[in-house]
């Protein structure tokens, strides 16, 4: 599937539309070059999925935990300032992958095999015009 935003007024549709799209998958695995806009599409998401919270990048914590209105937990995860995908048992990737809520992955191609081969992905260009271009599979 792919979505076209012009706008950041668009961010809520093309949010529901992933959400339509994904049949029900929670991790989200987030291409992108730096400042292609993988921290507000999550935002967006999380907004859509009921958060409260105010959504930020965990560029520095690794983690951030969400809760929606209903109390369910979204995680949104950063891999950034990974060096090796080992450093992961250290904050207990396999935990937050297999705990059946939303995981939103911010530079999964770091993680190594952490991804699971199911994940949605989401690959985020910008365009001549400052549009994101998103790819999803």
């Amino acid at each position: 599937m792919r979505i076209i935003i012009k706008d950041r007024r668009q961010l809520p549709s093309a949010a529901r539309k992933i959400l339509d799209f994904s049949g029900g998958k929670r991790i989200f695995a987030m291409h992108g070059t730096l400042g292609a806009g993988k921290t507000t599409l999550i935002k967006a998401i999380c907004k859509v999925l009921g958060a409260e919270d105010n959504i930020t990048s965990p560029s520095f914590t690794l983690v951030n935990e969400y809760l929606t209105v209903d109390g369910k937990a979204l995680y949104h995860i950063d891999f950034y300032r990974i060096k090796k995908p080992d450093e992961l048992f250290d904050i207990g990737i396999e935990e937050y992958l297999s705990s059946g809520s939303y995981c939103f992955l911010e530079w999964p191609e770091l993680a190594g095999d952490f991804i699971p081969s199911d994940a949605l992905h989401i690959a985020i260009a910008v365009g001549k015009n400052e549009e994101r271009i998103l790819n999803i599979s």
